[in-house]
């Protein structure tokens, strides 16, 4: 239902752009989130966009680092990563969810893709 792409090594300080498109299903009358997967970790919300974009949300550790953003023609979500960090490691998925309040209250109605894995390392 949702294929993300774009993950990759990256050194420290490096970006990386993600995408996230949606398979037999509309992404823009949807509020849209990006969540993350350390290894070893629980799976853990880190930034949220509503149907028309106006209004994101952002987990603390991401927050001036990344930004979330939609192209509805395109029925494509990204999520732009900049100054990685080791800690940034694991696998990202996205998902339906609803961004009101904090992240780590962001039910993932839609289930989850097969992610992208990204890796930061010197």
């Amino acid at each position: 239902q949702f294929v993300e792409s774009g993950g990759g090594l990256v050194k420290p300080g490096g970006s990386l752009r993600l995408s996230c498109t949606g398979t037999g299903f509309t992404l823009d009358s949807n509020e849209m989130a990006w969540f993350h997967q350390a290894p070893g970790k629980e799976r853990e919300g880190i930034a949220c966009i509503t149907r028309n974009g106006a209004l994101t949300n952002y987990a603390d550790s991401v927050r001036g680092r990344f930004t979330i953003s939609r192209d509805n023609a395109k029925n494509t979500v990204y999520l732009q990563m900049n100054s990685l960090k080791p800690e940034d490691a694991g696998v990202y998925y996205c998902t339906t969810t609803g961004c009101a309040g904090r992240p780590g209250a962001w039910y993932p109605f839609g289930g989850w893709g097969q992610g992208t894995q990204v890796s930061v390392s010197s």
